[in-house]
């Protein structure tokens, strides 16, 4: 079982920039993200969607996001 649960996309947005990423550029719902050890992250949810645990999963993945950070 993931330990992931599924969360808001206007909760798991600012445990990113909590976690040391800035926001470089923003297109409609797409947010360029960079972080200066892990490169640039590109977060594209509106705020009011919910991020399955697969999807936390991958986030988590490329940017080092962890379930005790949300």
């Amino acid at each position: 079982m993931s330990q992931w649960s599924s969360a808001k996309a206007r909760v798991v947005l600012p445990a990113l920039l909590r976690k040391g990423w800035t926001v470089v550029s923003q297109r409609g719902s797409h947010i360029k993200l960079n972080h200066p050890e892990r490169g640039n992250y590109m977060f594209g949810f509106h705020e009011n969607e919910e991020i399955g645990p697969k999807m936390l999963a991958r986030v988590a993945k490329h940017t080092g996001l962890e379930p005790e950070d949300l």
